[in-house]
């Protein structure tokens, strides 16, 4: 094993550390594993809380800052963060306007967020959770009951944190978030398995020569192997399997919010050319593509590979998107 870390029982804090020493905008509590943006209690807005295991970063203290997340609550790798952080974010944010819980569907996720929003409630702060269920190559997973969570966590939490920022009541920034997520698709392929650094060996096999379809973010196989197949093909296999879910979405001609999403360890000489496979499947079928992000988002610790989400957005979810954003892996218009 070959990591850039001292140890797999420290990688978690370290990586806190240095985070709290690269952006002084965020207050990191390295001990209770927690991330809040400073000014998280200026101008009386909803709180933003989220949160996942670590090794999806920059998800989801990458996130966290103007125009997004309030606060993270980072766990270990690949392993849910408990209530007592969750409480204790959302107390740090919240500032009499109620706070949104946004998770993603894995049942350590869903279970303990749950238990944290009851506890919250029980201290008399409002609290609403969007569950972010946008994957369509498995359901009921070795982490989840129903569909994952992947790509489309970046989604809403932009246009959710977008609208609090706004100051949209808790309601309406809770609508918006539950539509961004229920517009939004994604499918991801591996060209290698990851590592933690706990096993300090690959959580599946792959031959050479072959790829995993439909694969989530946690290390997990997907729902088929094949040969290994040229971009083009990939992303006809993918896009194909987006859209195909997509036609349930209306309306069935409006654009879409486009992610080609890196897994980790695919480097943007990849995941460009990817995407110009993605574009060019895209526009045969008639779809128009209104924003594209392309990078490493929502990943999956050294993962090769990719996934691509699709969200269909009308006026106002384009106009939130668009609204400047401030944080450590995504920022424009500030």
């Amino acid at each position: 094993m070959r990591m850039l870390i001292n140890s797999p029982e420290t990688v978690v804090a370290d990586a806190l550390q240095g985070m709290a020493a690269a952006h002084p905008e965020l207050d990191v509590d390295v001990e209770r594993r927690v991330v809040v943006r400073r000014d998280a209690r200026d101008g009386g807005r909803v709180g933003l809380v989220s949160g996942g295991g670590s090794g999806h970063e920059p998800l989801h203290a990458g996130f966290v800052g103007y125009g997004m997340l309030s606060a993270a609550c980072p766990g270990e790798v690949f392993t849910s963060p408990v209530p007592d952080q969750m409480l204790r974010a959302a107390a740090a944010v919240d500032c009499g306007q109620g706070v949104l819980f946004v998770v993603k569907n894995y049942t350590g996720d869903v279970l303990n967020f749950e238990m944290a929003a009851e506890l919250a409630e029980e201290d008399g702060l409002r609290v609403e959770r969007v569950l972010v269920n946008d994957d369509v190559a498995v359901t009921d997973s070795l982490y989840t009951a129903g569909r994952r969570g992947t790509g489309a966590t970046l989604f809403v939490e932009k246009i959710a944190g977008a609208a609090a920022e706004e100051g949209a009541p808790l309601e309406r920034v809770a609508a918006l978030a539950r539509q961004v997520n229920a517009s939004s698709r994604s499918f991801g392929v591996a060209l290698s398995a990851c590592t933690t650094p706990a096993k300090g060996s690959p959580t599946f096999e792959l031959p050479d020569g072959e790829l995993e379809l439909g694969i989530g973010i946690h290390g997990e196989p997907g729902r088929e192997r094949r040969a290994m197949m040229p971009a083009r093909e990939i992303a006809e296999t993918a896009v194909g399997a987006v859209l195909e879910e997509l036609a349930q979405v209306g309306p069935a001609d409006g654009p879409v919010l486009a992610l080609v999403n890196g897994m980790g360890a695919t480097p943007l000489l990849e995941l460009y050319g990817f995407h110009a496979e993605v574009a060019r499947v895209l526009a045969e079928r008639g779809v128009t593509v209104a924003r594209t992000l392309v990078g490493n988002y929502v990943t999956s610790l050294d993962m090769a590979g990719c996934s691509v989400t699709l969200c269909r957005a009308d006026e106002e979810l384009l106009r939130l998107w668009d609204a400047p954003v401030r944080t450590a892996a995504l920022r424009w218009g500030c």
